[in-house]
């Protein structure tokens, strides 16, 4: 079905207003399905992924539905997790920003006392997890009687989680003359058993194959070697100056362990997986939407209901074992006629998952090659001279041109101080050539490794086991990218590779070894 203008639907000029506001012009192929038989009051069933924009194709006929004079409950949105449920509501506020409308997010994690006086006030549409709602509904903090439409977001999701109880209680509570709308990625037997139970001859709509992937996603990969990710991300970042960008990996241990890498490397990164609190997890979600974080790590559990429309990257650092894990992974950027891209990285026999993938979203995986470090480095001295030219032209720099004629009586030229300054900056933001072995003096390594002195030894217990520990969690290097080690009595020398070898000894310095504070310095050849 082609796309709708939003000013040529039957819409209430308050709606119109608001998603103007919004930006909104045309409707994405989901809601071009299911708003038109959704206004009809028909049950509907809407198969679609995350990054569709199917909260606005439930959300706008539910705000056209409720009557702002009726304070009632009308309508009950389901959805698998907290994160989700608040940014549903958000939205849902957002459409309804010309139109009174109360709206409220219930959720587990947040006293429930003041969700119950939110409720006494008068609340028409609630947005849930199924826990919580059950829960107000056992307390009879929540009625049911007045309720007109009924939305499952996610469905598959709140099954997948247990929650097929919880929901068929709600259910049955629900008047049975009321409309009901059930969004889910897949269709599973158990879904269709419920919209069999519970809807009223629904009106199945899709959305093509071909369109579960984001189209304005840009979709690339890297064949990589497993020991060279950390590196290969950290390249990817720099050469794209990306600002926000998501990454996914298969675990939770793998997500400490990147967040780890990334943090030593000097980027502003935070970690998302099940082992958090509720508190920790807001806070690093906060962070990310303020831009306090540029690079949030997850796992595909925890980030469900994350909802940040710049994300301008989404890098699977491990391939999906699920092939539809991918689909939701990349729709978290080239969200709502926003650009976007996605970098896969895949090791060894991870390359045949991704085969599976292109066959599933029948989409073609564009194969990069990695770049190397003095491209990255090139690039970003181009953008540092963009950057130079665009203050030159935008800024009066009288007092600065007066110093730089100060220092040319003094016999320097224009030239010299302009390259000196331009030496200072790019040092302070570490876009200088790659170092060679003469920046630490000859050490006695093999070539193009440095050798270090460390201030421990067998009398500080410590061995070559331990080193080696100690720089794999600090840059994910193997013992087979680590030069000779010897551990003498009370120090020892270690080869680092030359391009991770100020890095490493730098983190090194801060996380210390078995916990015992560390000196490293570029040993002496004649040591």
């Amino acid at each position: 079905m082609d796309s709708l203008l939003f000013e040529d639907m039957e819409l209430s000029p308050k709606i119109k207003k608001a998603i103007r506001d919004l930006g909104f012009e045309e409707t994405t192929p989901i809601q071009s399905l299911v708003i038109p038989p959704i206004m009809e009051g028909k049950d509907v069933i809407g198969q679609a992924q995350t990054g569709t924009g199917k909260t606005a194709a439930f959300g706008i006929p539910i705000l056209e539905m409720v009557d702002p004079d009726d304070e009632s409950l009308q309508a009950v949105i389901l959805c698998p997790t907290r994160e989700l449920a608040i940014q549903v509501a958000e939205e849902i506020k957002k459409l309804s920003k010309y139109k009174k409308t109360r709206v409220l997010p219930i959720y587990g994690g947040q006293p429930i006392e003041r969700q119950i006086k939110a409720l006494k006030k008068g609340v028409q549409i609630i947005i849930g997890t199924p826990g919580r709602v059950m829960d107000h509904m056992y307390r009879r903090t929540l009625s049911m009687s007045e309720v007109k439409m009924i939305i499952l977001d996610e469905a598959d999701e709140m099954l997948d989680m247990g929650f097929r109880e919880d929901i068929e209680f709600v259910l049955d509570k629900i008047p049975q003359k009321r409309q009901m709308l059930l969004f889910s990625a897949t269709m599973s037997k158990v879904i269709l058993t419920l919209t069999k139970k519970y809807q009223n001859n629904p009106q199945l709509m899709k959305v093509a194959h071909h369109q579960l992937t984001v189209p304005l996603t840009e979709q690339f990969y890297f064949e990589v070697r497993e020991k060279n990710k950390v590196d290969l991300l950290s390249r990817i970042l720099d050469l794209n100056n990306l600002q926000l960008a998501l990454v996914f990996c298969n675990t939770k241990r793998r997500v400490d362990q990147l967040v780890n890498h990334l943090q030593t490397r000097g980027y502003l990164t935070g970690g998302l997986h099940g082992d958090l609190s509720q508190n920790q997890r807001d806070a690093v979600m906060a962070k990310f939407r303020k831009g306090q974080i540029d690079v949030l790590v997850a796992t595909d559990v925890a980030a469900r209901g994350i909802d940040v429309d710049d994300v301008e990257a989404v890098f699977n650092y491990d391939v999906p074992n699920n092939d539809e894990h991918y689909v939701h992974r990349i729709g978290r950027t080239g969200r709502m006629g926003k650009t976007g891209q996605a970098f896969t990285f895949a090791s060894g026999k991870e390359i045949y998952k991704l085969r599976d993938i292109q066959r599933y979203t029948k989409v073609k995986i564009k194969q990069l090659q990695i770049p190397s470090l003095k491209e990255v480095e090139k690039l970003k001295k181009y953008r540092f001279l963009e950057e130079v030219k665009k203050y030159i032209d935008s800024e009066y720099l009288g007092k600065e041109v007066q110093l730089v004629e100060k220092l040319m009586e003094e016999d320097y030229s224009s030239l010299d101080v302009a390259a000196a300054l331009m030496n200072m900056v790019l040092e302070k933001r570490n876009i200088s050539e790659s170092k060679t072995t003469s920046d630490f003096g000859d050490t006695g390594a093999q070539p193009g490794k440095v050798r270090f002195f460390i201030n421990l030894g067998l009398k500080q217990n410590v061995k070559a086991k331990d080193i080696v520990k100690a720089i794999h969690e600090v840059s994910g290097l193997s013992s087979t990218s680590i030069g000779r080690i010897d551990v003498l009595e009370k120090f020892s020398f270690v080869e680092l590779p030359l391009e991770n070898a100020q890095d490493i000894s730098e983190a090194l310095a801060r996380t210390g070894i078995k916990g015992k504070r560390v000196n490293l310095e570029p040993a002496n050849k004649k040591t």
